[in-house]
């Protein structure tokens, strides 16, 4: 999981805030900025012709799932086995679903048709080139920092969302009194005030909350603190990867994952987000896929703590495929993957 890193400085910034729009035009050259304006003008020029992004129009052919429903039952099992051993507290497993389409994806519809349906998300793409993208809905914060001011969040804790508010309310509040969901979360909390010590003072853990999205709801447990200095390098360095995307401690449950997992998460549950020196703010890099053409990759994790189920695991591994692959589906995908495809 300790994978590449790419810092790139935009050419537009757009910041929506209070419901006033600020565009910002950033240059850069080693020679002559005047260079680099000229070359800006045009590309603001070509942006000015209007292009609409159409529905995703394609078609799924088929679907392989790292590591199948059997394989992936028996990492679960060694999973509380390791745990029940004492070899570590927590690890957060995690699958993948390889889409073949019928012909190629365009990054931005995917991200489009994620925005319209995933809300209280943070969006993010990385189109490389015309033919690769990683790109992701996310709902858990890394972190917020407002001059030396961090604002974190321990976001561990599952159970499904219902559209009938009732059901989903009696959801919500079973998740606030399942005690494994609140050992679960308690752990990513302890280790997140682990991590800020020396970093940070006047660590303060907020009551836990709910938080609702469409198809499943989580635990969320808020954490400020006043940085000793802004930096996010060192902010970067203690919280990632956090536990809920890791497990603990830290480097046994690595090592469990680097043993385990049958592919490569790439991208997936790194961090994206920007920074500048008055404020940053990062989100993990969850909800998200992969684009390589006609080939997409989702991925989806399961947090194994003592008294985990590995069967009520599998299924809330698929909630959250389904969670993602639901903005390819009914009218945008040729048939409706969330029931056909992703039922292992």
């Amino acid at each position: 999981m300790n994978g590449d890193a790419q810092l790139f400085l935009p050419r537009l910034e757009i910041l929506n805030r209070q419901g006033k729009c600020e565009l910002t035009l950033n240059l850069f050259s080693e020679e002559a900025l005047s260079d680099d304006a000229q070359a800006a003008l045009a590309w603001l020029e070509n942006l000015l012709v209007i292009k609409p992004i159409e529905n995703l129009q394609v078609k799924v052919l088929s679907v392989q799932h790292q590591p199948e429903r059997s394989g992936w039952e028996i990492i679960l099992r060694d999973a509380l086995k390791a745990i029940n051993r004492q070899q570590m507290d927590k690890v957060v497993l995690a699958r993948s679903s390889v889409l073949t389409l019928e012909s190629p994806l365009f990054a931005p519809a995917m991200m489009a048709a994620s925005r319209r349906v995933n809300h209280q998300c943070y969006h993010f793409m990385l189109r490389f080139d015309a033919h690769s993208a990683f790109l992701g809905s996310s709902p858990e914060r890394l972190y917020l920092r407002e001059g030396k001011h961090l604002l974190t969040e321990a976001l561990a804790g599952t159970v499904a969302n219902h559209p009938d508010e009732p059901q989903a309310q009696a959801l919500a509040e079973w998740l606030l009194q399942d005690s494994k969901n609140q050992q679960e979360n308690l752990l990513v909390v302890d280790d997140i005030c682990q991590r800020l010590q020396g970093g940070a003072r006047a660590v303060d853990v907020l009551p836990p909350e709910v938080v609702r999205l469409r198809k499943v709801q989580h635990l969320r447990r808020r954490i400020e603190g006043q940085l000793n200095q802004g930096d996010d390098a060192d902010c970067l360095q203690r919280l990632q990867p956090t536990a809920a995307v890791a497990g603990l401690p830290r480097q046994a449950s690595l090592e469990f994952i680097r043993q385990h997992e049958p592919f490569s998460r790439g991208w997936y549950a790194g961090s994206a987000g920007y920074l500048s020196a008055a404020r940053a703010e990062f989100c993990v890099a969850l909800r998200s896929c992969q684009i390589e053409d006609a080939r997409v990759e989702l991925y989806a994790g399961a947090g194994i703590v003592a008294g985990s189920d590995p069967a009520q695991e599998c299924k809330k591994s698929k909630i959250r495929r389904r969670a993602y692959a639901l903005c390819c589906s009914q009218n945008i995908l040729g048939r409706r993957i969330e029931q056909a495809d992703l039922r292992v």
